[in-house]
């Protein structure tokens, strides 16, 4: 069974296709894979709640999310190689839909005051990245199970390498960004 928003893509791809201008079907714009990660640097001697992060990501993604461990030693910042220093998870499909729906339909209009998502955290290839400062926002999280409260960063990769495109794309699928020009 298709997700909401895979179907609200096929609706628009005609859309899409007119308004970038183009000819081959091939070429429209999609969402590829969605990556959530944490930087946990601040639990890397505490497994505990190394593991609490994982299990809260993995319950937001709703695939299991792995433990990023650091590939050198830093003695700045007393790293050593190995050290569990993060929490990742890359969803694709429609597990990757289905978290955008969530995202977008129920999680960021939780946030507080919130106005929109910043529109200038796309890198120049048609990916878009922004940060959300607590987990709580989600309604599958437990609050009484949370062991402190973290933020996360959210990356949206989309097939297209232009910015303009991509921004079209992520617009036309629900994301609310804010008001201005672009």
């Amino acid at each position: 069974m298709a997700t909401r928003l895979r179907e609200k893509y096929n609706q628009i791809k005609p859309e899409l296709q007119k308004e970038l201008g183009i000819e081959n079907v091939m070429q429209i714009p999609a969402i590829e894979k969605v990556v959530i990660s944490v930087g946990a640097g601040f639990a890397m001697k505490d497994n505990k709640l190394m593991k609490n992060i994982q299990e809260t990501i993995s319950t937001i993604a709703g695939q299991a999310a792995t433990i990023v461990k650091a590939k050198k030693s830093v003695a700045g910042f007393k790293v050593r190689e190995g050290m569990p220093v993060g929490v990742k998870v890359t969803l694709r499909g429609d597990r990757m839909y289905a978290f955008l729906d969530r995202l977008i339909s129920i999680a960021l209009p939780r946030v507080k005051d919130f106005r929109g998502v910043a529109r200038n955290g796309f890198d120049g290839r048609g990916n878009y990245n922004f940060g959300i400062d607590e987990q709580l926002i989600f309604p599958e999280v437990n609050y009484d199970s949370i062991m402190q409260i973290h933020g996360m960063n959210i990356t949206i990769v989309t097939t297209t390498e232009d910015d303009k495109e991509a921004y079209t794309l992520l617009e036309k699928m629900g994301m609310p960004f804010t008001k201005g020009s672009r």
